[in-house]
């Protein structure tokens, strides 16, 4: 049984090969560029498909982009030889370990060095919405840690290649409207002049998780839900700039620069590290439907794909990655936390934007390692298909 298995497996391996080999000549031959946005990959569930699978998800949708929330080696494997760009990321629990110039330097060696000649990291995110975690510890070890991380890849002769920042929550803003006069929070101020002046040198971007789902499931009698969806609105004009905005995302990422240059810095990108809109929430989440995530998901890609500015900054076309890929059945809180996926675990699409992905038949992660009669003749068929591949 052993034999078998190890047999089959192996011929499956061989038909995902051949899978994506005919998958990258159909791009050629089509001449089909990249999609625009980048997309968030977490795998908080236990129903979620296996790496392998999820790479050829990735490549028939044609995205070029993940972000991931960790540094697993079973996805930076699976996407070996892949042009699909990285961002990985060293959770909060690694801060103060990161401030030791020892341990930061293993770490790279350890989980980014072994697959950079076959898999494109392009940056390291060091924590995720540390400001919003009211851990004074973790707020002072952050920029050491990012400041030690950036040194360790200096000196792995890693720095062109790879670059280091952090991802923030929106509520590090204490004013965004009118966008003009965004302001960072007071009790901030002192971490993140720092952490501008530390981007500024190393030429990184700002990261922002930006959700106007929030802005409208908080106020729906007063924000409106065109003007979140990016649907046909009047809109609003900032007084001061007479800048006019007719979607809240842009507004929410001017909002960011104006706050960074109140602190003295122009030369910071801001880059959208997570938005999305849930297909489904607790009563309470007014908004949470699939067909608000289709409009926001879809009219948010469609900006992406014409290559937008924003009104203060029309020649810096918007930088996103949508959240999230799957639907994670195991993340905490409210039940819209888990249903921003644009797809199902089983691969089929949670609604329709256009998008043509494909996720082949294979056991999925969490499911027992005995095989089924049905599976094994599911395998021998893709077996016996990949096979005649090989002949032609």
């Amino acid at each position: 049984m052993a034999i078998m298995i190890r047999s089959v497996m192996t011929g499956f391996s061989f038909f995902i090969s051949m899978l994506l080999f005919l998958l990258t000549i159909s791009d050629l031959f089509a001449r089909i560029h990249g999609l625009g946005f980048g997309i968030n990959y977490g795998q908080i569930g236990n129903n979620l498909p296996l790496p392998s699978q999820v790479a050829v998800l990735i490549k028939s949708m044609n995205v070029s982009r993940i972000k991931l929330y960790d540094a697993d080696p079973d996805v930076l494997q699976a996407f070996s030889q892949y042009n699909v760009e990285f961002i990985i990321g060293l959770g909060n629990e690694y801060l103060e370990n990161m401030t030791n110039p020892y341990k930061a330097q293993t770490w790279i060696q350890q989980h980014v060095q072994p697959y950079l000649s076959q898999t494109k990291i392009t940056c390291i995110t060091v924590g995720n919405e540390v400001f919003n975690s009211n851990d004074t510890q973790q707020m002072l070890n952050l920029l050491p840690a990012m400041q030690t991380v950036h040194d360790a890849l200096v000196n792995l002769g890693l720095d062109q290649q790879v670059t280091v920042t952090t991802a923030h929550s929106f509520n590090i803003l204490s004013n965004s409207y009118p966008p003009s006069s965004g302001a960072f929070r007071e009790d901030l101020v002192q971490y993140i002049q720092a952490l501008l002046d530390f981007h500024a040198q190393i030429n990184s971007p700002f990261l922002i998780n930006a959700y106007p789902f929030f802005a409208y499931k908080d106020n729906p009698d007063e924000v409106s839900l065109n003007y979140v969806l990016f649907q046909p609105n009047e809109g609003m004009a900032d007084p001061n700039t007479n800048f006019h905005y007719d979607n809240m995302l842009y507004a929410q990422i001017d909002a960011v620069y104006a706050a960074i240059k109140q602190m003295g810095h122009d030369d910071v990108q801001v880059r959208i590290s997570e938005t999305g809109w849930p297909s489904n929430g607790d009563p309470e989440e007014v908004g949470a439907t699939p067909q608000n995530a289709a409009l926001y998901n879809g009219n948010l890609i469609k900006r992406i794909e014409q290559k937008q500015g924003t009104p203060a900054k029309p020649s810096v076309p918007i930088d996103i990655y949508v959240f999230a890929l799957f639907n994670e059945n195991l993340k905490p809180g409210p039940a819209s936390e888990r249903n921003y996926g644009l797809y199902y675990p089983n691969g089929s699409p949670v609604y329709n934007i256009g998008l043509k992905g494909y996720l082949p038949e294979m056991p999925l992660a969490a499911k027992s390692n005995t095989l089924s009669v049905n599976f094994l003749v599911c395998i021998i068929t893709c077996l016996i298909f990949a096979l005649e591949l090989s002949r032609w």
